[in-house]
């Protein structure tokens, strides 16, 4: 079945170029601005303590998304066997590479770049001294890990299902790509307010998991049709900025 038309120019280069502007022009002056809101320097930052944050938000909803990703092997699976399953194959494959390869780069990028995050630094509280993304970092025994976001991760690698969906369920697919961009702003948030990232750290990892989901979606999913033209006489390629999402 051939997909629907998709401008990967465009939803491939936005992405790019907006990571492009976040390395020329540094976000720092935003994501100190929001961490201070977010800081009372009499108790931390306000969600440091939070139950709710750390155990439904982070941990419970975390799991959740772990939950989905077994499913989505299981279903791979059986896809294999001789069940109703089988011509969910491709999509089950998509989904189980997209998920894995969105969610698995977080550990080794924080491993690489040693990022601190806010509760870490002198200026809320910690004992680290703030150092650029690409900038020399100081000295210590407790290297950073907190770039990209992973909890972030958790819920933009749902991205993911909007891709699964597109070419066989449009509506059910908008409302995928909107839970998804919910859930992970939902993350973003809760961990902003417990001091674990800085805003540009979950705008990075939403970057990636869109570009990593829209590259498998392009070698896995993405079937070319003939090109028709619309009935008012444009192609579909010229239709609005959401119109062929």
């Amino acid at each position: 079945m051939p997909s629907r038309p998709f401008d990967f120019r465009l939803w491939f280069g936005l992405p790019l170029i907006f990571g492009v502007l976040m390395l020329v022009i540094d976000p720092i002056g935003v994501d100190f601005a929001l961490a201070h809101m977010l800081y009372d320097p009499q108790r931390s930052f306000i969600g440091r303590d939070s139950s709710f944050l750390e155990d439904v938000l982070h941990d419970r909803a975390k799991q959740l998304v772990i939950v989905i990703g077994v499913l989505a092997i299981a279903g791979f699976v059986a896809s294999l066997l001789p069940t109703p399953l089988r011509r969910w194959r491709r999509p089950l494959g998509y989904l189980v590479l997209a998920l894995g390869l969105s969610t698995s780069i977080v550990t080794p990028l924080k491993a690489l770049t040693g990022v601190q995050c806010p509760w870490s630094l002198n200026e809320f509280g910690g004992d680290q001294a703030y150092a650029p993304l690409f900038g020399v970092h100081p000295a210590t025994d407790k290297p950073g890990r907190c770039w990209p976001g992973g909890h972030a991760s958790a819920g933009f690698s749902l991205l993911a299902l909007f891709f699964v969906l597109r070419d066989r369920k449009p509506r059910l697919a908008k409302a995928a790509l909107v839970g998804a961009l919910a859930l992970g702003t939902v993350f973003s948030l809760s961990r902003m307010a417990q001091g674990a990232h800085f805003l540009s750290h979950n705008l990075w990892t939403l970057l990636f998991d869109w570009l990593i989901c829209l590259a498998c979606y392009r070698l896995v999913l993405y079937r070319k049709g003939p090109a028709r033209m619309a009935p008012d006489g444009t192609w579909p390629h010229a239709k609005r900025l959401w119109g062929n999402l």
